[in-house]
């Protein structure tokens, strides 16, 4: 809600069951008084006019930015058809574009009448009767307010970097968890908007070969109610309260101070000093549910406005919350009221912050339609067509967790979407089929890793036209936010997230990972020198190498979560979403062997930067282009002879060469050398295109930084590669 020229305000709100809806206009009288004492508030309440279309609306006269404000809607008490009209509760605008005070959890802000489900000593983790009677007590000393802001001008005249998907190195952070141990960073910007554009952060990204920055949420939200009981915060931020404010806790205590018009200011400045410095931003993006969770919790906004139409129910008598989320609530993407505050949102963090996109947190849920999920589903096809948001960076996590719920590869363009395949398929032939066939068992991967080296053409080359999305489509990642880092991918064979409060349940148990002999990292430094540990680290610093090697130098576009490039551990905890401690946040390399990590991620970037065969933004043909004599991708066994039908079917087979030739006149040939077994290699390698240079080795997964021994320098027909190890030689384009 904005203040109108004439120094007013106009307000408007979904409430299509609503018989009649109050705008409440909250003034603290008395802030010496706690937050939460109603004493604290007096309030003025304003009819208002409707419904038109289902919307109430009315225009106050003079009322200045900063004015708390909220709803209270009168209607009917039916939980069995699904209404839940409560004006003793208070309800948050779902269009806040601010909010004051924080939430107080108890049984005042549950519509029903509620019973304590927890023995703490807090205020408790209530749940409501979910077909009870509604609760009488008044919910507005216990809920945050809504807050006026003034209008706001567009962000300051810059262009944004637009770089291009073949370009594209995205780098998955936590605005808090990012900067909170940097020491060069002045305190009181560690964990904010500001020192995420703090200059050291901005060399850092730039070093590594960055372009594109993605922060967890970053809406407002709040802690689930049992987490709150346990005095747990839900850190990641999947529990959306407010889908246009920012979340003030990640703002400077200054920005804070000053209110919510100040907390939107220093958002819109990092986006500015990040676009300054050629780096784009995303925002991960949560509109498949809301924080209020099931029927029988909480009542905020969205359930007391208009619960029929804002939630998906299952259809059934008595109603019920139809949950493809795994959160309590979905919200209904077959509404078009559902489906313009999600475009209303993504216009409004695009127009008036600045940002360059968004990855869609669970984003088959906002494609479903009556019959599953719709490749065409009207907000599908609006971002296609949008003349705002077709233009910028557009990420589905293609899942959710109801019936259908998996569609990777099945997003329209101009959708890039993560791909779980390459995930998995990285994990599976660097880390669990070595630790099978360290027990004797059979080793397989080869083929889907070649598949998806090379931009995974079955998920994303479907479509009319086909092959039209292009490799760029797939994000490659090995690791993000959700599960284990880098490090502990290779140092943990089981998960370990005792610290979260659910008894090690929560969490993937399907990790693909592999502890190397020993579950959990080393003590200190030191230890990797001593027995057991010299046996064990280095294989384990080899194995984070090649999925380093395997992750930015496939076809596709490469993902990073935040540390890995210097070895972060998390401890073995797979599922760190309350951990906002040391747990989570990046400690900065201080060592050697972390210090060799940086240097390693930096130079492979560096090697995708400069040679255009590792940045395709076509699919492969594996055949000559037009007016092309050559393919455009090769595949070779380790004896140097091309792959056959017989070779690849052969399960057994851990030594690969992937030759991509450069596309251009004068750009360097690229050859991948894999050697996924146990023991050594010899591999003969390839010839050479016609006109090209000899091979030269360039980088080995073994070597613990990337300077080229002065003993391997020089042209290569051949090269003897450790166990489970990876090279790349370049044949300079003529």
């Amino acid at each position: 809600m904005y203040v109108t020229p004439d120094g007013g305000i106009d307000a408007a709100v979904l409430a299509s069951h609503a018989t009649a809806v109050d705008l409440c206009l909250i003034d603290v009288t008395d802030p010496a008084l706690d937050e939460h004492d109603p004493n604290r508030y007096a309030e003025r309440r304003f009819e208002m006019v409707g419904p038109v279309y289902g919307v109430w609306h009315t225009h106050v006269p003079e009322v200045a930015p900063g004015q708390r404000y909220g709803f209270r809607v009168y209607g009917p008490w039916d939980p069995r058809a699904g209404l839940r009209h409560n004006p003793n509760k208070l309800l948050v605008d779902p269009y806040a574009r601010g909010f004051a005070g924080e939430l107080r959890y108890g049984p005042e802000i549950v519509g029903s009448v509620a019973t304590r489900r927890d023995e703490g000593p807090g205020p408790g983790w209530w749940l409501g009767d979910r077909y009870g009677a509604a609760d009488d007590r008044d919910s507005l000393a216990y809920v945050p307010h809504s807050v006026v802001v003034g209008p706001l001008p567009p962000p300051a005249p810059l262009s944004r970097p637009r770089v291009p998907w073949a370009d594209t190195v995205i780098y998955e952070a936590h605005v808090r968890g990012l900067t909170m141990l940097r020491e060069d960073i002045p305190a009181e910007l560690r964990g904010t908007y500001a020192g995420a554009a703090h200059p050291a952060v901005v060399e850092h990204l730039k070093s590594l070969g960055v372009t594109t920055l993605e922060l967890l949420p970053i809406h407002q939200s709040v802690a689930e109610p049992r987490l709150a009981a346990d005095g747990l915060p839900n850190y990641w931020g999947y529990n959306t309260l407010g889908f246009f404010a920012p979340n003030a806790a990640y703002a400077t205590q200054a920005a804070q101070d000053r209110g919510a018009e100040a907390v939107l200011d220093e958002v819109r400045g990092m986006v500015y000093l990040l676009h300054k410095a050629g780096i784009e931003v995303l925002l991960d993006v949560v509109y498949n549910h809301t924080c209020e969770g099931g029927d029988d919790s909480l009542h905020l906004s969205w359930r007391g406005l208009d619960n029929p139409v804002y939630y998906l129910h299952d259809g059934a008598s008595p109603a019920a919350l139809a949950d493809v989320t795994g959160t309590g609530n979905s919200l209904d993407f077959r509404r078009p009221r559902v489906i313009q505050m999600a475009l209303d949102s993504l216009r409004y963090w695009a127009e008036t912050v600045g940002v360059d996109g968004y990855r869609f947190d669970l984003a088959v849920t906002l494609g479903r339609g009556n019959v599953g999920f719709d490749p065409d589903h009207p907000l599908l096809v609006a971002l296609q067509t949008d003349p705002v948001l077709s233009g910028l960076k557009l990420v589905a996590e293609p899942w959710d967790v109801g019936p259908g719920g998996w569609q990777t590869g099945s997003f329209p363009p101009p959708m890039a979407e993560w791909n779980d395949r390459f995930r998995d398929a990285a994990r599976q032939f660097w880390l669990d089929a070595p630790r099978q066939g360290a027990h004797g068992l059979e080793m397989v991967g080869l083929r889907d890793l070649a598949t998806r080296l090379a931009g995974s053409a079955d998920l994303f080359g479907p479509g009319d036209p086909p092959l039209v999305r292009g490799p760029v489509a797939s994000v490659n990642y090995v690791t993000a936010h959700d599960g284990f880092t880098l490090a502990d991918l290779v140092a943990y064979d089981h998960k370990h997230n005792e610290a979260n409060g659910e008894d090690n349940r929560d969490g993937s148990d399907n990790n693909l990972s592999w502890n190397h002999g020993i579950e959990g990292h080393t003590l200190s430094g030191d230890d990797a020198t001593t027995e057991p540990w010299q046996a064990i680290v280095p294989p384990r610093r080899r194995s984070q190498r090649n999925l380093l090697g395997t992750l930015l130098l496939a076809a596709g576009t490469p993902m990073l979560t935040a540390g890995d490039e210097f070895g972060r551990t998390q401890g073995g905890n797979n599922n760190a979403y309350v951990q906002d401690n040391e747990v989570s946040w990046l400690r900065w390399p201080k060592d050697y062997a972390a210090t060799d990590l940086l240097e390693t991620t930096r130079y492979l970037l560096r090697l995708r930067r400069e040679h255009p065969a590792l940045r395709p933004d076509s699919f492969y043909l594996g055949a000559p282009r037009p007016g092309e004599s050559d393919p455009d991708l090769l595949w070779f066994s380790g004896a140097g002879a091309p792959m056959e039908p017989a070779t690849w079917n052969n399960p057994s087979r851990r030594v690969l060469q992937m030759l991509r030739p450069g596309p251009a006149v004068g750009d360097a040939d690229v050859l991948l050398v894999i050697n996924g077994g146990l023991d050594d290699a010899y591999v003969t390698l390839p010839p050479t295109q016609p006109g090209s240079a000899p091979w030269e080795l360039v980088w080995d997964s073994a070597w613990d930084a990337p300077e080229l021994p002065e003993d391997e320098a020089g042209p290569r027909t051949s090269v003897t590669m450790n166990a489970l190890s990876m090279h790349v030689l370049l044949s300079a384009g003529t």
